[in-house]
């Protein structure tokens, strides 16, 4: 087998029949696993018609779950992931094999594009060429979504998809397989459809999760940095990569806990003695003149009279 897309699902059966059609489009040796999540919608007994495909069943645990549990019946070479709510693009799977057979490479990544929920096209994001694979994973540069890429089974098989970091999943996946010094190629061809929509999905964050999803932003790059700083790997170019992410999250953060913001915002300070604050305009000049306290305390109060204005 060449290649084995896994695709764990839970009441999409709106979108994941598109999703699994999309798998097909090749003329290598392909099988595509789904795993049922617990759905309610009619997604099991679609998926018991289908021949083309390996279903599975669990109850209702999560994604994580779903891949960890089930990733020992795939049979492929190298991997790929799929959200059922999205699809891959045409003749991908192809293009992508076709480079790690020649370069012999452990990831092949690619760009992808954003679709509507009616599948229309919104933009195309192009691969980002990057020497240091793990400054782009942490935030240098774009590093697209994960599920445009195409793994080697053997490379990835001790790096579990961890529940603990929710939303944050495929980051902290992507961050561990990059940590691990893969060979890496890269095609330029767009590979993942990723659809946008109001429908229940991971990055429609409420306040609340939001503040969870910061939290463990937060994590994975303590595990990293710590990791890598071990190692002797942990340099300058990678912690500003690391910076870029953590500056938005010690501002989110702020938001429900300002002393919890202010921590990250110290460690940034840590991180790098002359970082300057990227807010432009007012909010940027209290941030420089103020501090970071004082100007989040201000930003809870303007949040507090608009939301009395609305």
């Amino acid at each position: 087998m060449d290649v084995s897309i896994i695709i764990p699902t839970y009441n999409r059966l709106w979108s994941l029949k598109k999703a699994v059609s999309s798998c097909f489009d090749t003329k290598l040796k392909i099988e595509v696993l789904v795993i049922d999540d617990g759905s309610t919608d009619g997604t099991a007994e679609w998926l018991k018609q289908q021949p083309n495909i390996l279903f599975f069943q669990q109850a209702n645990r999560g994604k994580d779950w779903a891949i960890n549990n089930f990733f020992r019946y795939t049979q492929g070479k190298y991997i790929r992931f799929l959200d059922s709510d999205d699809w891959l693009l045409p003749s991908s799977t192809h293009l992508l094999f076709e480079e790690a057979e020649l370069k012999n490479a452990d990831v092949v990544a690619a760009g992808n594009q954003v679709y509507t929920v009616d599948e229309k096209l919104i933009r195309t994001n192009n691969w980002v060429i990057n020497d240091d694979f793990i400054a782009q994973q942490l935030g240098e540069t774009d590093s697209s979504h994960y599920s445009a890429y195409l793994f080697k089974k053997d490379f990835i098989s001790d790096i579990p998809h961890r529940q603990e970091f929710g939303a944050r999943d495929d980051r902290q996946f992507i961050i561990e397989v990059a940590l691990k010094n893969p060979i890496t190629s890269y095609i330029e061809s767009p590979t993942l459809a990723h659809r946008m929509h109001q429908n229940e999905r991971l990055q429609n964050f409420k306040a609340s999760e939001a503040f969870l999803a910061s939290l463990a932003t937060l994590k994975i790059y303590k595990m990293a940095f710590k990791l890598l700083s071990a190692s002797g790997q942990l340099t300058q170019r990678r912690k500003n990569a690391g910076i870029k992410m953590l500056w938005p999250v010690s501002h989110w953060l702020a938001k429900d806990n300002i002393m919890e913001g202010k921590s990250v915002y110290n460690w940034i300070k840590e991180l790098d003695p002359n970082f300057i604050i990227p807010d432009k305009g007012f909010i940027g000049f209290c941030y420089r003149t103020l501090g970071f306290s004082a100007t989040e305390k201000l930003l809870k109060i303007r949040r507090i009279l608009l939301k009395g204005i609305n």
